[in-house]
């Protein structure tokens, strides 16, 4: 067969000009729609994330930069701040003027700080000690019951937080139940001074948290195969050994979420200082939520605001080295 018949039979065939199509460059048209495809999946990506950033923008980013910028500004006297630059907002945290216009170191707002701190991780390692147990409880109980269980944990969440506090406030008062209790038993002569102490606001984060502490304890451990806590046993483990060995680094990464929870709104809630520790027992959020209401200085209180959220970071941070070595450790065991 000649050269012509050969070129006119392969051309004519189809199955031949589908294969020379493939192998013929993209050219102009396959890169117009490439860019098309790349311009509709920007377009889906972006009708997706739109509306959260819009959210996290509107409702989370621009609260905290009004906020940063009002702590670099002047105090207006009758409330709000003036135009002008100035860091009289964190020096006044640091030091208080004396009558002669002499600055002195002062410790009476880090103080406050450091009770706060204090009352929060007290607040979370006695949820911590009463949570554990609980949640672990729940986990091994049959799901019927266990559901029971998660109801009645979160049933205190029906109640507004203030009514809540009150109640303690009837229980903790010198005509309370618990002196009454006291004093009918003859246990005291005259009713113990419980109420606006540092006692009663740690019962108050307590009582109020606790249920954050235990649903992510739960979660972790009714997660667990019961089979490893009985290959423990079966290696004469004993019970202690099995929660020290095994239940405990498995279920490390809930406890660390659960004393977050508690632990970042202990530290910047004001509903228990107010109500169960008075004017002597002073917390970060009592502090500042006075700053923006009686006092009306709202660049101190900014400024408050900010360290506050400085120490929330430093516990998120901790609780995301605490929670990859629970998962790391999960991941080798």
């Amino acid at each position: 067969m000649s050269q012509h018949h050969r070129d006119y039979g392969e051309s004519s065939d189809p199955t031949y000009a589908a294969a020379a199509a493939k192998r013929a460059p993209a050219g102009r048209p396959a890169r117009a729609a490439a860019g098309e495809l790349v311009r509709a999946r920007g377009l889906r990506l972006g009708l997706g994330l739109g509306p959260a950033i819009a959210i996290v923008g509107g409702f989370l980013v621009l609260p905290l930069g009004i906020i940063a910028v009002y702590s670099f500004l002047e105090a207006h006297p009758y409330g709000g701040v003036r135009p002008e630059f100035t860091l009289d907002a964190y020096i006044q945290f640091l030091y208080t003027e004396r009558l002669d216009g002499t600055l002195a170191f002062s410790t009476a707002y880090l103080e406050i700080f450091l009770r706060s701190v204090v009352l929060a991780l007290w607040a979370t390692l006695l949820c911590l000690l009463l949570g554990f147990p609980a949640a672990y409880y729940i986990a091994r109980q049959p799901p019927s019951r266990r559901n029971l269980f998660v109801l009645l944990v979160t049933i205190p969440f029906w109640t507004n937080l203030l009514i809540r506090t009150y109640t303690w406030i009837l229980i903790l008062r010198d005509q309370g139940l618990v002196n009454n209790a006291l004093t009918g038993l003859g246990i005291v002569d005259e009713p113990l001074r419980l109420l606006y102490t540092p006692g009663a606001i740690t019962v108050g984060l307590v009582y109020s948290y606790l249920p954050f502490m235990v649903l992510p304890i739960y979660a972790s451990i009714e997660k667990l195969d019961p089979r490893l806590i009985e290959a423990a046993h079966d290696l004469y483990a004993t019970r202690l050994d099995a929660l020290r060995r095994v239940i405990l680094p498995l279920s490390l990464p809930g406890i660390a979420a659960g004393c977050t929870l508690v632990f970042i709104p202990s530290l910047g809630t004001f509903v228990a200082p107010d109500l169960l520790g008075g004017a002597k027992n002073l917390m970060i959020g009592s502090l500042i939520q006075m700053q923006f209401s009686s006092s009306r200085n709202w660049p101190f209180g900014s400024a408050s605001a900010l360290i506050l959220m400085t120490l929330i970071l430093i516990a998120l941070a901790f609780y995301a080295v605490a929670a990859g070595r629970g998962n790391r450790g999960a991941l080798y065991r």
